[in-house]
């Protein structure tokens, strides 16, 4: 069966108000579509995504949510667009499915006997996993990162209404970018794509700010430094601390604040990060 997949955009006419004026117009809107992913037969959740990269995001978020521990245990996968959105069906190896299966049944269990909340902060707190020490990256290299993030933008040049996630090589040139309505799915289908292709990026640049889920999904992939354009949480630079990875917020022309495992940035300062304190640290991005 043929799968039309739905339009990235679509054209509105709106009406503006500029000044003491209105005047219609026509607008581009970014696209969001629901996207069921479906393991073994069985469905697992319901998500709100873009339209494209869905293979990727189904990858990824199967990566990164830890429903599999390697792309060799995904064995299939099928999109269909249906009317009222995506079904993605998965096909995992019998140990995975049995173990997402007993995830779920655990709690499913609990319902009514006053722990589900426990359980579902149980599972949203996944085990810490320590990433490799591997990766450098200068500051200065940053710059010209930023002077050409517009151009793996396209839909947030038409709509402003998108996130981005975007891997870098060591020398800050880019590898790969992908979009989304959601920063976390965005994410999903960089982790999703670099996975496919056997790539491992020196680091990651988000768009967004960096919440305890993007340094939870990033531990998952291996990625050993994120760059965030916003801010990052406390909890976020919290499991970055145990997750062995360099946090970086604030990634702007001229700044940027590290907020854990500074050893991987090179500042091109002739101290680097001697006696780095235990709270962020904001630096000058050589130019």
């Amino acid at each position: 069966m043929e799968n039309k997949s739905a339009p990235v955009t679509q054209h509105l006419d709106v009406i503006r108000f500029q000044g003491s004026s209105l005047h219609t117009a026509e607008d581009i809107v970014a696209n969001e579509v629901r996207v069921a992913l479906v393991y073994n037969g069985v469905s697992h959740t319901v998500m709100m995504a873009s339209p494209q990269d869905l293979e990727a995001f189904a990858i990824g978020f199967t990566l990164s949510e830890r429903i599999v521990e390697q792309l060799a245990e995904i064995k299939d996968i099928e999109i269909q667009t249906v009317a009222n959105g995506v079904l993605i069906y998965m096909e995992i190896t019998q140990r995975r499915f049995i173990a997402l299966k007993e995830q779920r049944r655990s709690m499913a269990g609990r319902t009514g006997c006053g722990l589900c909340g426990v359980a579902q902060l149980e599972h949203a707190m996944k085990p810490v996993i320590q990433v490799a020490d591997s990766q450098r990256f200068a500051l200065a290299d940053l710059t010209n990162v930023l002077d050409t993030i517009a151009d793996y933008q396209p839909i947030f040049g038409d709509t402003g209404a998108t996130h981005a996630a975007m891997a870098l090589a060591a020398d800050g040139s880019f590898i790969s970018a992908f979009e989304d309505v959601g920063r976390h799915i965005a994410l999903d289908k960089l982790i999703g794509a670099c996975a496919k292709e056997a790539i491992r990026p020196a680091a990651v640049l988000l768009t967004s700010r960096a919440s305890f889920e993007m340094v939870q999904k990033a531990a998952s992939a291996g990625i050993e430094i994120l760059f965030a354009i916003s801010a990052a949480t406390a909890l976020a630079v919290e499991l970055a601390q145990q997750s062995n990875i360099t946090l970086v917020g604030f990634c702007r022309h001229g700044r940027a604040t590290v907020y854990s495992h500074p050893q991987r940035i090179e500042t091109g300062c002739q101290n680097n990060f001697v006696n780095f304190p235990h709270s962020d640290t904001e630096l000058a991005v050589a130019n």
